[in-house]
């Protein structure tokens, strides 16, 4: 028997719908999306409108294959759809016309029902199998569910790729049956269609944060501590380099991007992905560079090593890569640690030793003393059967000479699962040193900075300061304005005044 453990609204092109999320007994089980079933006769008047706004609004096929004007094509068929709606029922309420008007618009020029979907911040993966499956979704708090909707058939699934290959620019066709595309949303999509994929016509939809975790969060939901923050922090301002190791989903990326309001402002960033993820704060002086497959010729081809090369012809002071694949890139990375760049990356890879068999085993393989470039190495762990992501381990690498030369990890702090927190596990063999040749500061000045940032960090909680902006205006203010920051932090002023 089933139960309802939770409702909540969500909003798409200005109507609002319903979400209902069931329990099968302790197990979150369906996804229902609750939208208003209309009638035979409105079905009947809803399909007379579509007919007539297709064949009347008048669409260019430039403008169809141009990314850039999805919004006045969706503007046109929005003005084409009041007027239809108006002309046929006049006397119809704002806000049923404003819902049929939206529903017009998933159904031609969106993607139906998905478009819900699109818009529920509480979801991070939207999966249609085929047409013989209702869509599944990935919820943040429940996992893997199962929603109420269907799509029909096989060629509204391949038309939903078309109208995805469309916004980017491209196509997807039995000729080149695959497609991965970067919506302008943010939002990261990928078809395959049938005989390849063999049940059917298939799609993924990777949702982009709007509302990026912060410290704040990570540190609320037990993920991280403000202790590992700090260290952190010591080693960003002092221009150190970091790798953030992890396995899949366990928020490798999303970490990466929560600790860069750390850098100090004026410094040039250029930041390389595969799909845009990183979100910095406003006051860094950023620069997002994104790869590109090729096209259906097999031409434009923009990839990882392309920009890695071409990024060090910016004058870059601090790099951040995506993800660290292959030895080319690694190599190139490496090499712009040794030439005095801060280098941020992250890796697949489950523990500190694994990271570092990662890095010196095919296909990365990078000799071993390039690894005492790396001054921290966070790796993160997701623990599937709690739902929950957490900071597993902090080390270093150090190297041992001998016949062959060897890296080898140091854990400085691992998590304990009883008390579901980071504690520490070892000294420090290499970072502080590193730190003190860095800085000239002391290890007695040393900690007292670590226990300042920390106390920062602690007030910045405390405050529940929320939104990449707003924390990197409370980092700006610390390089920029120090004394009045930590005038508000021993007192325990509200930062508001900070943020307005």
């Amino acid at each position: 028997m089933t139960k309802i453990v939770e409702q909540y609204p969500i909003i798409a092109d200005r109507i609002e719908v319903g979400v209902r999320i069931h329990t099968y007994g302790t197990r979150a089980a369906m996804y229902e999306l609750m939208v208003p079933d209309f009638g035979p006769g409105t079905e009947a008047l809803l399909d007379q409108i579509r007919q007539e706004i297709v064949l009347e609004v008048d669409i260019t096929i430039n403008e169809i294959l141009d990314p850039k004007v999805v919004g006045s094509i969706r503007e046109k068929f929005r003005d084409k759809a009041d007027f239809l709606i108006s002309e046929k029922l006049p006397n119809i309420k704002p806000n049923i016309k404003y819902f049929l008007i939206s529903t017009l618009l998933h159904e031609v020029v969106g993607l139906g029902r998905i478009e819900f979907l699109l818009n529920d911040a509480h979801l991070e993966e939207i999966i249609i199998n085929s047409a013989n499956e209702p869509i599944r979704v990935y919820h943040k708090k429940y996992g893997w569910l199962i929603t109420n909707i269907i799509i029909p058939t096989e060629d509204q699934i391949q038309n939903y790729s078309n109208i995805i290959a469309r916004r980017v620019g491209r196509q997807i066709t039995s000729l080149t049956p695959l497609l991965d595309a970067h919506l302008i949303t943010g939002d990261r999509a990928n078809a395959v269609l049938y005989p390849i994929s063999n049940k059917g016509n298939t799609i993924t939809i990777r949702k982009f944060a709007r509302d990026p975790w912060t410290i704040t969060d990570l540190i609320a939901n037990k993920t991280c501590s403000s202790d590992i923050f700090a260290m952190i922090w010591l080693a960003m301002e002092y221009e150190m380099n970091i790798l953030v190791s992890g396995g899949t989903g366990a928020g490798k990326t999303s970490t990466l991007n929560v600790i860069m309001p750390f850098i100090p402002p004026n410094q040039r960033i250029i930041s390389i992905e595969d799909t845009r993820e990183l979100q910095l704060p406003k006051f860094l002086y950023w620069t997002p560079l994104s790869t590109r497959p090729p096209n259906t010729e097999g031409k434009g081809a923009v990839t990882m090593l392309d920009l890695l090369v071409n990024s060090l012809r910016m004058r870059p002071d601090r790099i951040i890569l995506g993800e660290m694949r292959r030895k080319e890139e690694a190599e190139v990375l490496f090499e712009a640690m040794h030439t005095g760049h801060s280098v941020y990356a992250t890796v697949h890879a489950d523990t500190v030793s694994e990271t570092i068999r990662r890095l010196t085993s095919p296909p990365i393989a990078i000799d071993p003393h390039l690894l005492q470039a790396i001054h921290l190495n966070l790796v993160m762990f997701r623990d599937r059967r709690l739902g929950i992501r957490r900071a597993y381990q902090l080390g270093e690498f150090s190297l041992v000479e001998g016949e062959k030369a060897e890296a080898r990890g140091n854990i400085m702090y691992r998590y304990n699962p009883t008390t579901d927190r980071m504690v520490p596990h070892s000294e420090s063999k290499r970072f502080f040193e590193e730190v003190s040749r860095n800085t000239g500061l002391s290890q007695t000045e040393i900690t007292k900075k670590m226990a300042e940032n920390k106390r920062i960090i602690d007030w910045i909680v405390k405050h529940n300061v929320r939104g990449v902006d707003n924390i990197g205006k409370l980092m700006n203010e610390y390089y920029l304005n120090y004394d009045n920051l930590i005038k508000y932090v021993e007192q325990n002023i509200s930062p508001q005044k900070l943020l307005a």
